[in-house]
């Protein structure tokens, strides 16, 4: 039995009584908000599956995979709710609960005498002494807010992705007239003055200052600089497309220009997946002529990896280089056998690492932060769900020898992700191999994440670049 409602605007389809697919047209929520409401119901009793996500084609996609038929006239502007549950009370239930978890999100009332919530990005810096303004709305919208930020004499860390890159550009040749900086788009992690924002990893006051125009790899180098007791200055995001032709480094040429200003700063580091050659040759010269020295850690040039970067740094401030941590698995191990490597990755510049390093040896891997995955719901370091079901999949289907993936810590990111992890992989049939970014003092605990991998039968390593080569040696059988 089924039936279709049109009541109050809403499209409702219902089958048996146990199941719903209701279209709310343009009713946006941000991704986090729709992805903790989502298992929160999925939690409830009698519930067996629930997405809340707008409609994408990718949550299209994986409302497909979940077993629910997507409604063919939904647009990526409307929110679509998916509920299956054991009975129609169950379900009915399940529907209130969302609707009282989404109503929560609206405007808490103001404090009698309080003032009215700024309206814009520029009002809102004129109340208060601030510098920076951080920009997280999404990506169509981003260029209007940071604009208005750069207009109050703001430095702009632009947090959203899916920005058109024409707006990129034009937001930094504005900055650069105003001798101001925009980290991003898709700026995920910058530290200024000791205060990190978005997936900053907690590490100490140091003398190396960092240009990234990557976040995880960022995170990568600030975490073994943290596990040498090296810690950093600043570092500053510039925004994944910031090397590349159409942009030019413009970021990275006035982030360079800051850190060399910086007294606290020592040694400046610059990493980057693969620059445009052009670019990245106008950034050497423009490091050349500044008076604090530049190391690169330019993925694809020289084929350094990000490890021996932070080791060449430490050897030019005089920090001796530790053995870099590690965690064997403590439970059944998968005996090798020669075949493809597969890569699952929340970090961009971590799998572009890994693809390089594994080279001729036969391998597939995927960067779940990419923008195609990441329109309309949260980044794989908050929302795991897409590489949960992907890692589950590979894990046991037989086509690969061995599954590499990353786990990156930090303030903002997933607060327990070994939590979702380890039923994964005490299920798997093949190896898994876990490179974990952070630090001791990261909210999640990094010994606790690693130790709570390896005892669920997982080999991890703090060097993306070690725990790559030793998936690679699975794979090739050795």
């Amino acid at each position: 039995m089924s039936g279709r409602d049109r009541g109050n605007g809403r499209g409702i389809l219902v089958t048996e009584h146990k199941e719903l697919i209701e279209v709310r047209p343009g009713a946006y929520h941000d991704s986090v908000t729709l992805m903790r409401a989502g298992r929160r119901v999925a939690e409830r009793p009698g519930v067996t599956a629930a997405m809340t996500a707008m409609a994408t084609a990718v949550n299209l996609d994986l409302l497909a995979d979940m077993g629910f038929t997507p409604p063919h006239d939904a647009r990526p502007d409307d929110l679509v709710v998916a509920i299956r549950a054991d009975d129609a009370a169950a379900l009915e239930t399940a529907r209130a609960a969302l609707d009282e978890l989404l109503a929560a999100r609206s405007e808490t009332p103001l404090a009698f005498g309080a003032p009215p919530p700024a309206r814009t990005t520029g009002s809102a810096a004129r109340r208060i002494d601030a510098t920076v303004a951080l920009v997280s709305v999404p990506g169509p919208y981003a260029f209007a807010e940071a604009m208005d930020a750069l207009d109050a004499g703001l430095n702009v860390m632009v947090f959203s992705d899916n920005v058109p890159v024409e707006h990129e550009l034009e937001l930094k040749e504005t900055a650069a007239r105003r001798g101001l900086l925009v980290m991003g788009p898709d700026c995920g992690t910058a530290v200024i003055g000791g205060v990190g924002l978005g997936f900053a990893n907690a590490v100490r006051p140091g003398r190396i200052g960092l240009v990234a125009a990557s976040g995880t790899g960022a995170q990568q180098v600030m975490s073994l600089l943290e596990e040498a007791g090296a810690g950093v200055s600043h570092v500053l995001g510039v925004g994944g497309r910031d090397l590349s032709a159409e942009i030019s480094g413009r970021s990275t040429l006035q982030a360079l220009r800051a850190l060399d200003a910086d007294p606290a700063t020592e040694l400046i580091v610059v990493v980057s997946k693969p620059p445009a050659r052009e670019v990245g040759d106008l950034i050497r010269s423009a490091a050349r002529r500044l008076a604090t020295p530049v190391r690169f850690g330019l993925l694809g040039e020289g084929g350094e990896d990000l490890t021996t970067v932070v080791e060449d740094a430490l050897g030019a401030v005089g920090v001796p280089v530790p053995s870099w941590p590690s965690w064997p698995p403590s439970r059944r191990v998968h005996p090798p056998r020669r075949g493809p490597l597969r890569g699952l990755f929340a970090g961009g510049t971590l799998c572009e690492e890994a693809a390089i390093i594994a080279g001729s040896t036969p391998h597939e891997m995927t960067d779940f932060g990419d923008d195609r995955y990441t329109r309309g719901r949260a980044h794989p370091m908050i929302d795991p769900t897409l590489r949960l079901e992907r890692l589950a999949a590979d894990t046991t289907g037989g086509e690969y020898a061995a599954v590499l993936i990353d786990v990156v810590l930090g303030h903002g990111a997933e607060p327990d992700p070994a939590a979702t992890l380890v039923p994964v992989i005490q299920d798997a049939k093949v190896p898994v191999v876990v490179s974990l970014c952070g630090t001791s003092g990261d909210p999640q605990g990094r010994d606790r994440q690693a130790e709570a991998l390896a005892a669920a039968g997982a080999a991890v390593f703090s060097s993306n670049a070690a725990a790559t080569r030793y998936a690679v040696s699975l794979a090739e059988g050795s």
